[in-house]
């Protein structure tokens, strides 16, 4: 004769079970974030939403996730002002991190989003 569940451990399950669809949303959640975080990075160093969504994608893709890290700091220096940086200030940057694949990846990307 199997022995009745306590109600401490029928709730402990019930509890589990309800919190399943949670966790599965915040795992796939947390897969988008380094796409997230880069398109607001690129918006905050003064590229246009629709420029930078259409950038992140191919760069999240293509980069490492260390040299999605260095990206990060890009929209967080103070001398880059979202209304007045140019293309050729943000390469300048980039060119200061002193990685050839993100300058590589990021004007390839910013030129496919230009063209279409």
């Amino acid at each position: 004769m199997p022995i009745p569940a306590s109600p401490i451990a029928a709730r402990s399950r019930r509890a589990a079970v309800a919190l399943a669809p949670l966790c599965a949303l915040l795992a796939l959640s947390a897969c988008a974030t380094p796409e997230a975080q880069l398109r607001q990075g690129l918006v905050n160093a003064g590229l246009s939403e629709p420029m930078a969504r259409c950038m992140a994608r191919p760069m999240v893709e293509k980069l490492s996730t260390s040299q999605l890290m260095k990206l990060r700091s890009l929209g967080k220096t103070g001398d880059l002002d979202p209304r007045r940086t140019s293309y050729n200030e943000l390469m300048r940057h980039l060119r200061a991190m002193q990685d050839p694949e993100i300058i590589r990846v990021t004007a390839s990307a910013a030129l496919g989003c230009s063209l279409g």
